[in-house]
């Protein structure tokens, strides 16, 4: 079983930061890609950001230049870092992990989300 925690959300104004964290635990064997969505309730999960165990990112267009998204492959971590923050930003960020367990199996495993509301 493999469990993904997020942290690091919450209320900021316009304009501010957040840095969002997710840790994976459990029968790992190795990580692939590591990403991060949001979604609205009500609305289709949307991706924000992913990268690679070689450190291979990709964006969304709506968060390129606003958002940095990096990975520390020894604690099995990922990050976002998130600046210039609009409430348009405002939804909850789930974490996904490409987990191959030591049982061989492969599977994307997601993270309990965490809230991020941006006003003021």
């Amino acid at each position: 079983q493999v469990q993904l925690v997020e942290s690091g959300g919450g209320l900021v104004q316009p304009g501010g930061s957040l840095r969002l964290s997710c840790v994976a635990s459990g029968s790992i064997f190795s990580i692939y890609t590591m990403g991060w969505y949001r979604q609205t309730p009500g609305k289709q999960r949307e991706l924000v950001a992913t990268i690679t165990n070689t450190g291979s990112t990709n964006y969304a267009d709506s968060v390129k230049g606003r958002f940095t998204i990096s990975r520390d492959n020894a604690k099995n971590t990922v990050y976002l870092q998130m600046n210039s923050l609009n409430p348009e930003d405002t939804d909850v960020y789930y974490c996904k992990a490409n987990v191959r367990t030591v049982s061989g199996y492969s599977q994307g495993y997601w993270g309990q989300g965490t809230q991020v509301t941006v006003s003021s």
